[in-house]
């Protein structure tokens, strides 16, 4: 059993599936932080919107 999932490791890293899927999984790594980086800094912007005084304020007012 051992040696046929030796076997079977092997095999997959010659056909170069192996390192094929490991380039994906790295630009895939890649993406993920570029879009929690993105959210995170959209995130500060709208806090910093809505906490805005004067759009508060003006939102009140409308009431």
């Amino acid at each position: 059993m051992l040696r046929r999932l030796a076997q079977a490791f092997v095999e997959f890293v010659e056909r170069e599936d192996g390192p094929t899927a490991v380039e994906y999984a790295v630009m895939l790594t890649f993406i993920i932080l570029v879009c929690f980086a993105a959210v995170q800094s959209l995130g500060k912007q709208v806090r910093s919107t809505f906490q805005n005084s004067t759009l508060t304020d003006s939102l009140k007012s409308e009431e």
